[in-house]
């Protein structure tokens, strides 16, 4: 599995280097310093091989954070990694940057110990990690704490711990979701997707078990079968009534929390669970059909000359009037080698950035209207 753990900064300095394999040595860390960090070309690849090593790279601000192998490991679960490593560091000291890791670097090689043995991931769950590794002074642990330690790591609900009281019983619920969108020239969709999550707050007493349920069409359609043809008949005609056809969103695949009991949700399609103590992502989802497109971009290129090329872009709004849209940024990509760019915009404020090639077209407040850049 993983042989080592490093994180650089901008100028390719060794800030963390734990090595869990004998296989990975100095020089292995000193290559990707070289051929990666201080390479010339841009990184396109977040997958890097050099001389029978592979390192697999994420960059967080001026910080790379890196895992080295020799084996044929599995790629998704090295990244998978190396995404909660930033995200158990973000919890414990915030931002990561150069600064935090230096002044933090005591703390990061015990939870690097922690989170990989011999190469291989074991505890991951910011909450339990907390329980054991804290950034107060060293006490002595009483035996009832030592055994709630251990409960914890190796019990049934590992991802909780007993005797959490709150004054007030809060649960937040938040629905995150991104829409990927591939368009011709001729407005046409070629591919359309959505990414979404379902990012939860609990700050709750004892052991509660929450369960809420989904609108999707897999619970609605033919998923549930009934016990007769009779029963088949009820239950579309109570579908045609309540008109669940048109309110109902087929998911295409989704993954779940480890606290969530997937025998629940396999027969009745309700998502209980045992929730964690503060901020988690219950469950992530993606859909591809039946997607309501919130904004329609239409550019018009004409080239004037062979040094002067005009554009107008118009975007409209597809939702409904009493919905209004906030904080809309439209990204225009322009060529390489301009110079010079006049813009004129009847809404919103536009601004040409020469760092990005790109002229940024920001709107405060979008309602279902019709604007023009040109």
């Amino acid at each position: 599995m993983i042989g080592g753990v490093f994180i650089y900064n901008h100028k390719g300095e060794v800030l963390i280097s734990r090595i869990y394999r004998d296989v990975i040595t100095r020089p292995v860390v000193d290559a990707f310093r070289v051929h990666v960090i201080h390479a010339r070309s841009a990184v396109r690849s977040p997958v890097t091989n050099i001389a029978r090593t592979s390192y697999f790279h994420t960059k967080r601000g001026n910080i790379w954070i890196v895992a080295a192998t020799r084996q044929n490991v599995n790629a998704a679960l090295v990244f998978e990694f190396l995404t909660k490593t930033v995200e158990i560091l973000e919890s414990y000291f915030g931002r990561v940057t150069e600064e935090s890791v230096k002044s933090n670097f005591v703390l990061i090689y015990e939870l690097l110990d922690e989170v990989l043995d011999y190469g291989y991931p074991q505890k991951t769950d910011t909450g339990i990690l907390k329980t054991y590794i804290t950034q107060a002074g060293i006490r002595t642990q009483t035996t009832e704490e030592q055994k709630q330690i251990t409960s914890q790591v190796t019990g049934q609900i590992g991802w909780r711990r007993e005797g959490i009281k709150y004054r007030r019983n809060e649960l937040f619920l938040d629905v995150l979701e991104s829409v990927n969108l591939l368009m011709s020239p001729q407005g046409q969709v070629l591919s359309a997707h959505v990414s979404g999550r379902v990012v939860m707050k609990s700050y709750l007493s004892g052991m509660p078990e929450c369960k809420f349920g989904m609108n999707d069409k897999i619970i609605m359609d033919k998923q549930a079968k009934p016990s007769s043809t009779e029963a088949a008949n009820i239950e579309d005609q109570q579908f045609k009534k309540t008109g669940a056809g048109k309110t109902g969103i087929a998911i295409d695949d989704c993954n779940f929390h480890q606290c969530v009991k997937l025998s629940k949700f396999e027969t009745d399609r309700s998502i209980s669970f045992i929730p964690p103590d503060g901020e988690y992502e219950l469950m992530r989802y993606r859909t591809t059909k039946d997607i309501s497109l919130p904004f329609r971009v239409i550019p018009l290129v004409r080239e004037s000359s062979r040094t002067h090329l005009e554009m107008k872009v118009v975007v409209k709004s597809l939702f409904q009037s009493t919905i209004v849209a906030q904080k809309v940024e439209v990204h225009i990509p322009t060529p390489p080698n301009t110079s010079g760019v006049h813009l004129t915009c009847l809404k919103g404020k536009s601004k040409y950035k020469s760092s990005e090639n790109a002229i940024v077209w920001r709107f405060k407040d979008l309602h279902n209207t019709c604007s023009v850049l040109s």
